[in-house]
């Protein structure tokens, strides 16, 4: 089973082309030669991506057993912080300032500041087996998951936060509106590449349509009419103008899914 989908509405970068993406039913289904997307919130996509699948419907859902929250691996986060405020579930309240799906920000150790997924995870199931998080290998923004993640086991207490909301919610106002993926590379150890990006003149700084955000230098925004070639031309210039003033190799938090791209990577 596919599904047709235009990345050009589907991905927050609003940057790609119609694409036919398999479904996974089941994990006998999965093919390693397929990329896993989620609901695109992190990903850069060309026009010619490599072979993509994505978690069927099956895998949206949320239950609370044997005192442990259970989260399908395809469940929005906002669906995620509307069931913690119903049940007064606390430590969740940072999901409904993280646009993706339950699979994503566990795979990539999502979070805002200190808050982080793995806080309260217990367990991850993906196609393989489950794993306690003790004998994960995860850190910021990085796990070592490289299967479908079904679902994620959390740890619950109860008492849900509206503070930590405005909290949170302040935090987002500093973000550019236009289309992007949030932070475009990592945070180095000590230092900030908003600070890194904007120091070497790249704030604000644009190629056609993409630009570095002249409100937050880590944001690679889309003006209108962005294309694939502009942001990657922008990211290679940025990695390139840090390291050599500072000696400093960025990382991307994004995910980029074009063929050549990840080619190039492979053998780097």
């Amino acid at each position: 089973m596919t599904k047709n989908i235009d990345f050009s509405k589907f991905s927050s970068f609003k940057i790609g082309s119609n694409i036919n993406v398999k479904i996974l039913e089941k994990c006998e289904d999965f093919d390693k030669r397929y990329y896993l997307i989620g609901s695109c919130n992190n990903t850069l996509i060309s026009n010619n991506p490599p072979p993509l699948i994505k978690l069927s419907k099956k895998y949206d859902y949320i239950k609370i057993e044997n005192n442990l929250l259970k989260i399908g691996g395809a469940t929005p986060s906002g669906k995620i912080a509307s069931f913690c405020k119903k049940n007064n579930i606390a430590n969740f309240e940072f999901i409904s300032h993280l646009p993706g799906t339950l699979g994503g920000l566990v795979k990539m150790n999502a979070g805002l500041k200190e808050y982080e997924i793995f806080n309260n995870l217990y367990s991850v199931t993906t196609c393989n087996e489950t794993k306690k998080k003790d004998d994960i290998d995860y850190k910021y923004r990085y796990t070592n998951i490289d299967t479908p993640i079904l679902e994620a086991t959390f740890y619950i207490k109860y008492g849900f936060d509206e503070k930590k909301v405005e909290i949170f919610k302040k935090m987002r106002q500093n973000q550019p509106k236009q289309p992007s993926a949030g932070s475009c590379f990592k945070n180095p150890i000590g230092d900030y590449a908003g600070r890194l990006i904007q120091e070497v003149g790249l704030k604000g700084f644009s190629i056609g349509d993409m630009e570095f955000s002249n409100i937050h230098a880590n944001f690679l925004v889309n003006n209108g009419n962005g294309n694939f070639e502009d942001a990657i031309t922008l990211i290679e210039e940025a990695k390139k103008r840090v390291y050599e003033k500072f000696d400093i190799k960025l990382e991307l938090e994004i995910e980029i899914l074009d063929k050549e791209w990840l080619e190039k990577s492979s053998h780097k």
